[in-house]
């Protein structure tokens, strides 16, 4: 969601600044943007500001969202967002980027290496 936005704004010429502070003031405010935004700037502590180095890993998000599927499997449950993330998350790791940190997924987004 987030790191496709950033994503989105690229291509229409919009900067990671003005989407973050028209994001971060409606409803797409949420911790993954004020906090973990997924783009060097406009949150100076997040991982996209150290080069992706992990807070928490995307091998580790990988985990958490295979769990995930398990569990709404085991429900019956429909969760075919969460099922998009975890299959994206999987081709990220599987290009070996399993050790950088989970919102370093907009580089692979944007079709370029993390």
């Amino acid at each position: 969601g987030v790191a496709e936005a950033f994503v989105l704004a690229e291509k229409l010429g919009l900067s990671h600044q003005a989407l973050f502070d028209v994001a971060s003031t409606s409803s797409g405010q949420c911790w993954s943007l004020t906090t973990y935004c997924p783009v060097p700037g406009p949150v100076p502590t997040s991982p996209a500001n150290k080069d992706y180095n992990p807070g928490f890993a995307a091998a580790l998000m990988l985990k958490d969202l295979k769990l995930s599927q398990e569990a709404a499997q085991g429900a019956g449950a429909v969760t075919p967002l969460g099922a998009e993330a975890a299959q994206l998350y999987a081709l990220f790791n599987a290009q070996g980027h399993g050790g950088v940190d989970f919102s370093g997924i907009i580089n692979f987004l944007r079709g370029s290496p993390a």
